[in-house]
């Protein structure tokens, strides 16, 4: 889909106050395995149970190019007897945890627009979880920013930044807003299963914010123009949750390890990669540009090896850290919002004329991508 009058605007980033590197994480999932081992001693010995498994750091770093992550709440995540982020509730007129990283980040993305509330129409919250059913995240940031109007949620796993910025150039370009606030507020650690040695370390949380709006009404230092839009889905079960209401009816235990995150990785990776390289070529190309001509990607931040890749086939060569920058080592993977990541620490010196392309990938499978000229 063409779009010739919309632009971003203002982009926006809320990184949590807390880390946890690759040592502090492996510290703990082997704590746990060495208590559950010794625990379980004869019945593993009898061969009735498997033996917990340890984790190293120096194999996640060269596995994923993960080196850190962010964290909302760190507390219990690195507890062995617990593993999971111990987050205070908060009653419902309170303002939701979730609802408070993306305001958070759309403060910054308003600011960069030179945008208050009283500008913006329209809310869209798109992220991989969502902290409750209803009322949407969206009404409640609307709500906290002052924007009148409407907002909702979306969900399309690790694409739905991207899917979320292709909804608000199609509103644009028909007229029915005249500005649209994207979010996407990654509350990722709580559904990660910290005691699995194949996905403990992947997920960190972050919130990520982008202003669109028609060229007219832009006034912000650094705006980029909306080229081209393109999103496609088929279905797999390769990258799943099962985490669901449901599981009362069920009678299972809804935080089993089957309602978590889990995935078969080298069936994303060999199945994904090629996908989305040739997905970024047909975006491309569709406005008679080729590979060459783009100057910088921002693409997924899920694993650096598929990063490598992907680059490698589109420009024939490896890509320079200028070209795709590279923010999951500090970021690690943060579902949706890892291409905005990139872009949001990247972006500026792009000179007028330049090209970029920002690309997102993940369960679904889904992809999606935007091809953008900084004006």
């Amino acid at each position: 889909m063409k779009q010739h009058n919309v632009v971003i605007s203002g982009s926006g980033l809320w990184t949590p106050p807390y880390s946890i590197s690759n040592d502090e994480l492996v510290e703990a999932f082997n704590a746990h395995s060495n208590k559950f081992n010794a625990e379980n001693a004869a019945a593993i010995e009898a061969g009735e149970i498997d033996a917990a498994p340890m984790s190293d750091a120096a194999f996640i770093e060269k596995a994923s190019g993960i080196k850190n992550r962010f964290a909302y709440i760190k507390d219990g995540i690195l507890d062995p007897d617990r593993m999971y982020p111990r987050i205070p509730y908060r009653e419902d007129d309170e303002l939701s945890h979730q609802a408070e990283m993306a305001v958070a980040a759309a403060r910054d993305a308003m600011k960069e627009a030179n945008k208050t509330g009283a500008d913006i129409d329209a809310v869209i919250v798109s992220c991989a979880h969502t902290i409750r059913y209803y009322p949407s995240i969206a009404i409640e940031v609307q709500h906290e920013l002052g924007i009148e109007g409407f907002g909702f949620d979306m969900q399309v796993a690790c694409s739905a930044a991207t899917f979320a910025l292709h909804r608000a150039c199609e509103m644009l370009a028909a007229g029915t807003a005249k500005t649209v606030l994207c979010i996407n507020p990654e509350m990722a650690t709580p559904q990660v299963n910290f005691k699995d040695r194949d996905s403990h370390f992947i997920f960190g949380d972050v919130a990520t914010a982008m202003i669109l709006e028609k060229a007219e009404t832009c006034t912000s230092e650094h705006s980029y123009q909306v080229i081209n839009t393109k999103c496609v889905t088929t279905y797999s079960n390769n990258i799943r949750t099962n985490f669901s209401y449901l599981a009362r009816s069920y009678d299972r235990d809804p935080f089993e390890a089957s309602a978590m995150m889990h995935q078969e990785g080298r069936k994303v990776f060999k199945e994904v990669c090629p996908m989305a390289t040739q997905h970024i070529i047909d975006n491309i190309a569709e406005v008679d540009l080729a590979p060459a001509d783009i100057s910088r990607w921002w693409l997924h931040q899920a694993n650096i090896n598929m990063n490598t890749l992907i680059s490698r086939k589109l420009l024939g060569r490896e890509a320079s850290p200028e070209e795709a920058p590279i923010v999951l080592d500090r970021y690690a993977n943060t579902g949706s919002a890892g291409s905005m990541v990139a872009f949001n620490l990247h972006h500026k010196d792009l000179q007028t004329g330049d090209y970029g392309l920002l690309c997102s990938f993940g369960a679904g499978y889904s992809i999606g991508s935007l091809l953008v000229q900084k004006r």
